[in-house]
């Protein structure tokens, strides 16, 4: 299973879902980077990214983007397969 990780916050209900989306489809462990207590890893997600919000969801190399991104991508059927890349 590919490693996920994933820019968020403390009090993110969007990252909570995204979180749990992940693990009833199998991942066991997410990376997690708080960008609230830590500066330098939020301009570090805005530069990769272009994007402000949280979460921003990273499968291997590949970024997903937010929680509404990860919610189409399962709905496409591509989740499950990018896991198992």
């Amino acid at each position: 299973m590919q490693t996920v990780k994933m820019y968020t916050t403390a009090v993110c209900p969007y990252c909570t879902r995204a979180k749990q989306i992940l693990k009833a489809k199998g991942v066991e462990q997410i990376e997690e980077i708080r960008i609230d207590s830590d500066p330098q890893a939020r301009a570090q997600m805005m530069e990769i990214t272009q994007r402000r919000t949280v979460p921003q969801i990273f499968i291997g190399d590949t970024h997903v983007g937010g929680c509404d991104d990860l919610i189409a991508l399962d709905g496409r059927g591509g989740l499950v397969p990018l896991l198992q890349s």
